[in-house]
């Protein structure tokens, strides 16, 4: 039976940097503050994506009707604040990967010193989404210290254009990209280039995955139009053998059917849903006593 669960905002800001505020916000299970602490998932959006689009919200109760503290964020580059309308245009035309492997450090840094005493910050797991699934890989091969790390459609790589693109884009100093959900032409300045060749070794996912110990789900379906399914199988082929296991999902797009804002559960996302429940389960333990 799914617990009741409750939210609390929290908000990490960079005096010296404005635009590097990232705003997020707890979801858990009612009555976990006078319980024994709850392990932890950090979900992390995608390109284009904020801590509320879609398939988030409904995913963070899921997973606190299991006892989970689920911490979600946007990342400071996303052009959100809060949810929506786009809000920051000048942090996204800024926003690089190593900035938002920079504000993921941040938030796991808040968890273990400065976050609630009931959030378990030994035991944490991350479920990254696209983009965010490329960072969560990064990140992890790091640290070297997440129980567990689930992509969805995860990318293998941050260098996501063709070279005739990236060369109008430094020519005119900015790249376009448009929103269909909004109907909005949001722009990215060259500092993604610059970051992503400046830093091509340490921003490598795949090389990244070399390195992780940390135990991996890979979801990816075969009709997405944004990250092919071949980009998961290298993901999984570039980890340690045993350690990542790709689940392909017939049929599913790049958000596993779901649109924003959600209406309904389409079939492919309820098993993106149990699957990775089922696997943080097992590496976090089941959790869905409160005593």
């Amino acid at each position: 039976m799914t617990l009741a669960h409750e939210e609390i905002p929290f908000t990490l800001t960079d005096p010296g940097a404005p635009l590097r505020t990232l705003h997020g916000r707890i979801t858990y299970p009612r009555g976990a503050e006078r319980a024994r602490p709850r392990p932890c998932v950090v979900a992390l959006h995608g390109f284009k994506g904020f801590m509320d689009w879609g398939f988030w919200p409904a995913f963070a109760r899921r997973l606190a009707g299991r006892g989970f503290a689920v911490v979600r964020f946007n990342f400071s580059g996303s052009g959100h604040t809060d949810a929506e309308p786009f809000e920051a245009p000048e942090a996204f035309f800024a926003n690089t990967p190593s900035r938002e492997l920079e504000d993921l450090e941040r938030v796991r840094t808040w968890l273990t010193h400065a976050a609630p005493a009931w959030l378990d910050a030994r035991r944490v797991a991350l479920v990254g989404h696209s983009l965010g699934g490329g960072v969560a890989l990064v990140h992890a091969a790091r640290r070297g210290d997440y129980r567990a790390l689930v992509g969805w459609a995860a990318v293998s790589t941050f260098r996501r254009f063709p070279r005739e693109v990236e060369a109008l884009w430094r020519r005119q100093g900015y790249f376009e990209v448009p929103n269909l959900r909004t109907q909005e032409i949001h722009r990215m300045g060259t500092a993604w280039l610059d970051d992503i060749e400046a830093h091509a070794s340490e921003l490598d996912v795949r090389a990244a995955c070399a390195r992780l110990t940390t135990p991996v789900l890979l979801l990816h379906g075969t009709q997405d139009e944004a990250v092919p399914l071949t980009e998961g199988e290298a993901l999984r082929d570039a980890c340690r053998p045993g350690l990542a296991r790709l689940e392909v999902l017939p049929g599913a797009n790049h958000t596993f059917q779901a649109v924003h804002p959600l209406q309904g559960l389409p079939a492919q996302l309820g098993q993106v849903f149990h699957k990775t429940e089922e696997f943080l389960v097992t590496h976090l333990g089941d959790s869905r006593s409160t005593g």
